[in-house]
């Protein structure tokens, strides 16, 4: 999740945001980041034609709990959810509903954890039955993206260096890179600074430093880079109604490389 606000929820005022974590902190966004990971790969066997978002969402909630986790997101700034779900031209941040998944559907389902505190974030989309080849290859072409700022993600290296890599990748292909979301820190919050645009340049923007934790999440439109937000005030949907992919991991920057949290 990215909206930039304010969690409602109470925050441990010990941890602090936007510099990297202690041991015993990353120890538990560590299994934070765990439990979602599961999730996502068990949502392949879960999301097919008919299910509802809602029912998505109760199951992630289910397994969430299970693991003596809380929901990350519900409560956020009074997002009513456990699991953001969108669908087709939402972008980002679709609230579950009783609308069935249809062949065709592409389906982005973005979760996260608390677990004492460690904070997790990560995000997959779905597609469900005879998707058409274009926006198989924007699916496609988005994940690619995130390895490639993944890459960046290293001690030394800049924010900016992360964006400029992922908007180059994409650029030859002639999607829209949604500018007004990004990714963002994450572990003792859900949104922490700095700001992970999915656009950039090289040698600009924040410094990564060893034990930082950032969410990595290139947001992928068919057609234009435009949106907008409908009524609820989160659903984010691109202008033109084509669809949108998207994908997150919250990684670890460490002095060996960058260390993906959320994949098993």
């Amino acid at each position: 999740m990215n909206k930039k606000t304010t969690q409602n929820r109470k925050i441990n005022p010990k941890l602090k945001e936007g510099v990297p974590k202690t041991k015993k902190q990353i120890e538990n966004i560590r299994y934070s980041c765990k439990i979602v990971a599961e999730i996502i790969e068990k949502l392949h066997d879960l999301i097919s034609e008919g299910i509802t978002t809602i029912d998505i969402d109760r199951y992630v909630e289910e397994l969430i709990l299970s693991k003596n986790a809380i929901p990350a997101f519900k409560g956020y700034h009074d997002f009513p959810n456990a699991a953001c779900i969108s669908i087709n031209d939402a972008v980002v941040h679709g609230i579950p509903n009783n609308r069935p998944l249809r062949n065709g559907d592409i389906v982005g389902v973005d979760i996260g954890s608390i677990y004492n505190d460690g904070y997790s974030d990560t995000a997959f989309t779905y597609l469900i039955g005879d998707v058409s080849e274009p926006v198989k290859k924007l699916c496609k072409v988005t994940q690619e993206s995130l390895y490639i700022g993944i890459r960046e993600a290293k001690v030394g290296k800049r924010v900016g260096d992360i964006g400029f890599a992922i908007s180059e990748y994409i650029k030859p292909y002639g999607y829209g890179v949604v500018e007004e979301y990004c990714g963002h820190g994450v572990g003792s919050n859900v949104w922490e600074p700095p700001e992970i645009p999915n656009y950039g340049r090289r040698g600009s923007g924040a410094e990564l430093r060893e034990n930082m934790v950032i969410a990595i999440e290139p947001m992928i439109n068919l057609g234009t880079k435009k949106i907008y937000v409908e009524r609820d005030q989160w659903t984010v949907r691109t202008k033109d109604g084509l669809p949108s992919s998207h994908y997150e991991h919250t990684i670890l920057i460490t002095n060996a490389g960058p260390e993906i949290l959320t994949r098993l």
